[in-house]
């Protein structure tokens, strides 16, 4: 049987121990998708870093892949709190937004080290802030703002990132 074809607009590329794709989102509906698409793949203990602009639609996605999940409450960009916890759909979620950080040693002294206990999710936008403190990525989504809508650059690095990305 032949592969199923990947989403419009994506561009796939892989090797031997990551993978990648491409999708143009042509509005936030389009984000809202590629959310939902998401939330039907993560597991458990899966690390998922956010890179992009400020206002590429990192929260966005998270937003869309919370409600996706049966989450009702207020989601918010957690720039300001650093960390926005959530459950839904029988998930521990957690959110972080790093971009405030001005030392990454400020993640140790936030003791933020605790909530990586292998059972919830976790969305890290900035993660270039506290790279020596958190853990290695399963899957990255990097949005870049597009004249007309956003890129997504999705790439797995381990074996629960592939299995992921191959879904989306």
């Amino acid at each position: 049987m032949p592969a199923p074809n990947p989403p419009p607009h994506a561009v796939e590329g892989k090797n031997e121990r990551s993978a990648n794709s491409s999708i143009v989102l042509d509005d936030e509906n389009a984000t809202l998708a590629l959310a939902t698409r998401l939330a039907a793949q993560i597991k458990p203990g899966m690390v998922i870093y956010l890179h992009g602009d400020l206002g590429a639609g990192k929260t966005c996605l998270v937003r869309g892949v919370l409600n996706a999940l049966g989450f009702k409450g207020r989601v918010k960009s957690p720039t300001y709190t650093l960390l926005e916890p959530y459950h839904a759909a029988g998930l521990d979620l957690r959110h972080f937004d790093l971009y405030r950080l001005q030392d990454e040693n400020e993640w140790e002294f936030a003791g933020f080290r605790d909530e990586f206990d292998g059972k919830s999710i976790f969305f890290i936008e900035w993660p270039d802030k506290a790279s020596s403190f958190i853990p290695p990525a399963d899957l990255e989504i990097s949005l870049d703002i597009l004249p007309q809508g956003r890129l997504a650059d999705i790439k797995g690095n381990t074996s629960i990132g592939l299995a992921c990305l191959k879904q989306l």
